[in-house]
């Protein structure tokens, strides 16, 4: 619960946006295990029949972790703002001190 005043009204769109982009992602990298699986046995790192596979891989997840990129700053700004914000379980600090009983507490040594 964040005061109006600290609120950006693009959080919404942008997190929107992050939460799609993870979504597509988690897709396409179990497409990537499950492509990765069904390679032939000896297709390895550095086999031609590896390699494209995880080149298609990577060119389809780019336009994700460019949305990460761009937009996974709210995060902060958001995680900033609440920060910030008066906290809604601790009441307000008071203006003035509390009285003094007079008593002083002995000092140990």
């Amino acid at each position: 619960m964040l005061p109006a005043r600290a609120v950006q009204n693009r959080w919404v769109w942008q997190l929107g946006t992050l939460r799609d982009a993870l979504d597509r992602l988690v897709a396409l990298h179990d497409q990537w295990l499950q492509t990765r699986d069904s390679l032939p046995a000896d297709a390895r790192p550095g086999t031609p029949a590896f390699d494209d596979a995880l080149a298609e891989y990577h060119a389809e997840a780019w336009s994700y972790l460019d949305d990460w990129a761009t937009h996974g700053h709210a995060v902060h700004d958001i995680h900033t703002a609440a920060r910030h914000a008066p906290s809604t379980l601790a009441p307000p600090p008071t203006a003035t001190a509390a009285p003094s009983t007079g008593r002083t507490n002995p000092v140990r040594r």
